[in-house]
């Protein structure tokens, strides 16, 4: 009887211990596994293969994801590459409408507080109508909107008008002088103006805060590469000690033009935090020295600024709202100015010649 009690102890024993061994297992490769606890499982972990499955699935995921990424990416940059080729040929296909017999483009850019009903370029239009035998020059006139608003403003008042996008920029506000999105601003014309001359053509830029009163062309010297506005003039025609004002810009088209557009640019980065007009005025000499162009910098009796004026209608070709911050202060004085340009053509031609014919204006920014 004590031997078959023993016995039978024994056998109880043995499969107690044999369903804890398993029990601990399960807890074993459950914990190890993350999360392994079906008895299919510990089936497939017994012949090796739950491991290559999992790593096959998670393999395969991963390749989904990355060729689906991929295929996103490429239509994204293809996306990107027909747009681009979309604005090259508008660009193209608007310059050979706007361009003279010469292959002259004038060009002015605006953003949509700039394009607003009122604004400034209404104000610039008018110039063109009310000043001596330029009304033409409007033909000729592609208008650069940096936004969509100004986009549509431009096509309700003019024929030729180009969208100009940078990435990741807006342009619709006013922009703060020297802010980053005004940085980014003259820079982006700065290329536009460059791709311009690559297609051969001439440009002459225009700021949309410059009024025109005479064909500004009469003073441009055809031996210059480029032909630039002053802020200050010290004089001689060609002397680098003049600051240029690039709000009027003009350029030949040439492979010499070119290499000084890419090189204007890529001295950006030496400068940071610089607009265009400094960057030139820094590197002008280098320009002229060591690579023989010939900047000719227009005396400010006649393409003229606020900064530096003659206030003498009958020497007046153009006049510049520089030296003037805020849209409100150059709308202001630049309506003044243009209303005394019209009392000044009603005069008899007698009372002209008897002297300067200077305006009056207490403006915010003439003085």
């Amino acid at each position: 009887m004590m031997g078959g009690q023993q016995s039978a102890l024994n056998q109880l024993v043995s499969f107690l211990l044999g369903v804890s061994a398993a029990a601990v297992l399960i807890f074993f490769f459950s914990s190890a596994g993350g999360g392994w606890s079906t008895t299919t499982d510990l089936s497939s972990w017994a012949n090796g293969t739950v491991a290559a499955t999992a790593k096959e699935t998670n393999l395969t995921s991963t390749a989904a994801h990355v060729k689906e990424k991929a295929n996103l990416t490429n239509s994204q940059a293809a996306a990107a590459e027909a747009a681009k080729e979309e604005e090259e040929k508008e660009l193209e296909k608007l310059l050979a409408a706007v361009a003279d017999e010469h292959k002259n483009i004038i060009m002015t850019s605006v953003n949509e507080a700039w394009a607003a009903p009122g604004s400034l370029l209404d104000l610039f239009l008018e110039g063109f109508r009310a000043g001596e035998g330029i009304a033409r020059f409007v033909d000729h006139l592609l208008i650069v909107a940096l936004d969509d608003g100004a986009f549509r403003r431009c096509r309700d008042v003019h024929p030729h008008c180009y969208r100009l996008a940078v990435a990741g920029r807006n342009f619709t506000d006013e922009k703060v002088f020297m802010s980053e999105d005004y940085l980014d601003l003259v820079w982006s014309k700065v290329k536009l103006q460059q791709r311009i001359l690559e297609l051969g053509y001439n440009f002459l830029f225009t700021d949309v805060d410059i009024l025109w009163f005479r064909d500004p062309f009469e003073q441009m010297s055809m031996a210059a590469h480029m032909v630039t506005s002053s802020d200050f003039f010290v004089g001689g025609a060609y002397n680098p000690a003049n600051f240029p004002n690039t709000g009027f810009l003009y350029v030949r088209s040439s492979r010499r033009a070119v290499g000084v557009m890419e090189a204007w640019r890529a001295a950006r980065a030496s400068y940071p935090g610089r607009h265009e007009q400094q960057v030139l005025n820094e590197i002008k000499r280098e320009l002229v020295e060591r690579r023989g162009v010939r900047i000719q910098f227009l005396d400010t009796a006649h393409v003229a600024g606020f900064c530096s004026n003659t206030r003498d209608f009958a020497t007046l070709y153009t006049m510049h709202a520089n030296c003037c911050v805020g849209l409100g202060a150059k709308l202001h004085d630049l309506r003044n100015l243009l209303e005394e340009w019209r009392a000044y053509r009603r005069m008899p031609d007698e009372q002209r010649r008897q002297g300067p014919v200077r305006w009056k204006v207490p403006g915010i920014c003439i003085h």
